[in-house]
């Protein structure tokens, strides 16, 4: 049943965080934020507490916060922009064709159907300008836009101390199970069975240690200190052969050192205390930022291809793998995905929240809003922007589902 479900929870999770973020945020910052939603779509039940209606929704996906604004609709009703009159609560606060509607949409704002119980603890009077998100100061809205991203990294961050804790450090140990006929390993002398312990002056524990000298070092020579399966030490020189590789993250062609020697598939694990596990959670959540920085810089210069982009399609069969494989792998996947959302969201696309942090900061610059045109020039390109990526990513997960099943 998890394998199922994954693809829901793992993405639900990701996005649900992200807009605690800028809930918490707002609430913190004294924004009036009426509507707190776990999934989307109508009401299925919640509680109010305070001012904000908690609620969880019939599609149990994401989440929503709803913040007061000097432009929605549903404050223009609130402070007498728009007659209500007898409109029912499905209509009520779209203002027929009054100002308020034509505003509203003009703004790209996606309307709330007015509720008066919303309203609380304001009533019929009008929630005060200071409880707007446009009264507040520069660093106030940077710190709402940007609470999402830091939520994500805090779960990314979390959840990768958690696994390791939980789970122990896995490790593939510095043991050799074959080496190739006529490659540099056989020819300097190396066996099945060594154990690697030094790599000239770098004690050696893991394979991925001798993987990064080794692949770091085409054509220089490498003293190898080895413990043979009788105890015997030996001393080995071996010269990685070039060789052409792709990059694990971007997919470019690079050069790298090879030896001809593959290690045991054993896979051992060490218990790790509380604060290695932090220090060991945050370089797995820097290594991870920067892999995503690395890919999304690629795609600028050219260096990484589009086609390698993947969207729903490809998330939802990645989770389901990793559903399959166990909950390490699911949660390795959740912290991943929840770095993924935290750099792209930064990006400067306007709607996104790197974008929206960018307008805020240029308005401050010139002393003042962008008119009402401007604005809507900016979300337009945001929309083409991001309906382009969509589309795009779209595109290769249904490529490569007909390459999977059909080819």
């Amino acid at each position: 049943m998890l394998k199922f479900l994954a693809p829901l929870l793992v993405f639900g999770i990701v996005v649900f965080v992200h807009e605690l973020g800028h809930f918490l945020a707002a609430k913190l910052t004294r924004v009036y934020a009426p509507v707190f939603a776990f999934g989307w779509g109508p009401r299925l039940i919640g509680f109010r507490w305070g001012e904000t209606d908690y609620r969880w929704s019939w599609f149990p996906i994401g989440g929503f916060v709803a913040m007061a604004t000097k432009d929605s609709e549903a404050l223009s009703a609130i402070e007498g922009e728009t007659d209500l009159g007898d409109s029912s609560p499905s209509t009520a606060g779209a203002g027929g064709e009054d100002g308020g509607e034509r505003e509203g949409h003009r703004r790209g704002w996606n309307p709330i159907p007015y509720d008066p119980n919303a309203l609380r603890p304001f009533g019929p009077h009008p929630v005060p300008s200071e409880r707007w998100i446009e009264s507040k100061t520069l660093p106030a809205k940077i710190f709402i836009l940007s609470a999402g991203v830091i939520m994500n990294v805090v779960l990314a961050l979390g959840v990768s101390t958690a696994t390791i804790m939980g789970f122990g450090r896995g490790y593939v140990p510095a043991v050799i199970d074959s080496v190739l006929s006529g490659r540099p390993a056989a020819l300097a002398g190396l066996q099945s069975g060594d154990s690697i312990i030094a790599i000239g002056d770098t004690p050696i524990e893991r394979w991925n240690q001798v993987l990064d000298k080794i692949t770091a070092s085409p054509g220089q020579p490498l003293a190898i200190e080895v413990v043979r399966p009788s105890g015997e030490r030996a001393s080995l020189q071996i010269t990685p052969a070039l060789s052409d590789d792709v990059d694990p993250v971007t997919g470019a062609p690079v050069k790298v050192g090879r030896i001809g020697a593959a290690p045991r598939g054993t896979v051992a694990r060490e218990d790790v205390g509380f604060g290695d596990a932090v220090v060991a959670g945050w370089n797995v959540t820097w290594v991870m930022g920067g892999a995503v920085v690395k890919v999304v810089g690629g795609l600028f210069s050219g260096e990484v291809s589009v086609k390698q982009l993947g969207g729903p399609i490809a998330i939802a069969r990645t989770s389901f793998q990793a559903a399959k494989n166990g909950w390490e792998d699911l949660l390795s996947l959740l912290a991943f995905l929840s770095i993924n959302v935290a750099v792209l969201n930064m990006l400067p696309i306007p709607l996104l929240d790197g974008g929206q942090i960018l307008l805020r900061v240029v308005e401050s610059l010139k002393g003042g809003e962008f008119s009402m045109r401007t604005q809507e020039m900016i979300a337009r390109v945001g929309v083409m922007a991001i309906a382009l990526l969509f589309a795009l990513v779209m595109f290769n997960d249904i490529k490569g589902l007909v390459q999977q099943f059909f080819l």
